[in-house]
C-alpha cells in the first residue's frame, strides 16, 4: 500500500545506500540520517517515522 503520508526513516552510513533507498521509496516521506546520533534525534522529535530501515553496521552507534 502507497501512501505519501506515511513516513520512513532511512539509517545508513554509506551515502550510496542512502541514495538507492531514497531513489525506490518516492512514493513515501523519506527522513534521512547518517548517524544513530541523528536518527534518536528524529526518532525522538514530533516528526516520527512509521517505519525505520536501519544500518545496524555503523561506526560509534550501532543498530543494537
Amino acid at each position: 500500500m502507497k501512501n505519501p503520508e506515511y513516513k520512513v526513516l532511512i539509517v545508513d552510513d554509506t551515502p550510496e545506500n542512502i541514495e538507492i533507498l531514497a531513489e525506490t521509496l518516492t512514493d513515501y516521506k523519506r527522513l534521512i540520517a547518517n548517524s544513530g546520533e541523528r536518527a534518536l534525534s528524529i526518532v525522538n522529535s514530533a516528526n516520527k517515522p512509521d517505519i525505520i530501515l536501519l544500518d545496524i553496521m555503523m561506526p560509534e552507534m550501532d543498530g543494537f
